[in-house]
This record gives structure tokens, sequence and C-alpha cells, in this order.
């Protein structure tokens, strides 16, 4: 039955994610290679793409499979809470499956690292796996901070890091997508 094919046109994750062609694009967690490359993609020559693990092997690996892809993209290794990027460096920040493994004040860090790196009126969109039920819950991949979901998940997170504007965009095909944006700086008077 046609009506239920999924598209071929694109992912989902990569219409929330919201890149466009000149972009600078920051990538937080190498866990979904296919993403990082349909993201850098987008912000297309022009722009510029970054993706940035706490593992280094996880960081060059996305890197390979990006350019595989025909993309191209810079890695990073180091940790969340410190991002080796200047302020206001990106337009749009994707944060994929890394706050929901963090404990509360690494979160905290993270996301205040990432507004930093973000330009006045930049995104930062979090997008984290949903469903999570069952044996899957016990055996599949790593544990997430049991106070992060009783606390708000995401959304409180992005707000208590200084982020306005924050909205659950969608929670469809097993993921959930969070944004918010940096306000813009006052202007002087």
């Amino acid at each position: 039955m046609p009506w239920f094919r999924k598209s071929a046109v694109e992912p989902l994750a990569v219409t929330m994610a919201g890149v466009k062609l000149g972009d600078r694009l920051l990538v937080l967690g190498g866990g979904d290679a296919a993403l990082a490359a349909a993201l850098a993609a987008k912000s297309g020559l022009t722009g510029r793409a970054c993706v940035l693990d706490a593992a280094e092997s996880v960081a060059r690996s996305v890197a390979a499979a990006v350019e595989r892809q025909g993309a191209l993209v810079e890695s990073f290794s180091g940790a969340w809470g410190i991002l080796p990027f200047e302020p206001h460096s990106f337009d749009v920040v994707v944060i994929r499956s890394v706050l929901e493994r963090l404990d509360a004040d690494s979160r905290v860090r993270a996301l205040r690292e990432a507004h930093r790196v973000l330009r006045p009126g930049g995104r930062t969109v979090v997008i984290e796996d949903t469903g999570r039920g069952g044996a899957a819950a016990l055996f599949g991949g790593p544990r997430r901070d049991a106070g992060y979901e009783r606390s708000g998940g995401p959304g409180h997170a992005l707000e208590a890091a200084g982020f306005r504007g924050v909205r659950t965009l969608a929670q469809r095909e097993g993921q959930l997508f969070v944004e918010g944006i940096k306000a813009a700086d006052p202007s002087p008077a």
C-alpha cells in the first residue's frame, strides 16, 4: 500500500533540524553518522559542519562516514562541557542522544557550552530516542540518568541553560525533537 511507505526524500531528523545551505552547524554526539552526513550535506560547501564526540575514535569514524557520503565535516573530540569553539560560532547546534546519558551537572555544563557557541538567534535541536521499554530498556544501549525524565527532560534542561522559546517540535518514529533559541543580544540604546 503506497500510503504507508516512508518518504525517500529526507529523514524526519534532518527536516526537524532545519539546517539550510550556508549554515554553520555543530553536531554534538557521534552515534548517528547517517544524520551527521545528511546535515553536513545540507550546510553545503558554503557552510561549515562540525561533529564533536567525547570519544576520539567515534568522532573520527563519523567524519569518515560523512566524507564517504560526499559531504565535508570537521571532527573534534573533547568534553561536552568545554567546547573548543569561539562564542557565536554556529547557527545550529544539534545534540543527538547525549543529554540523556549525562548526570545533571554535566548536562547543564554541556548545554551552557552549546548556548555559548551558538550565535544570537540561533537554534539548538535536541534529538533523543524514545519508547525504550521492556527488554530493550534493560539490555539496549547506555543507561539514562533516572532523574532526567522526571525533571522535565530536554525542554527543562534547555530552559535551565538559558534558551528561550523552548518547545517540543515532534515525537514521532521513536524520536523526540525539542528546540530552543538563543535570544538575540539586546541592541545598544
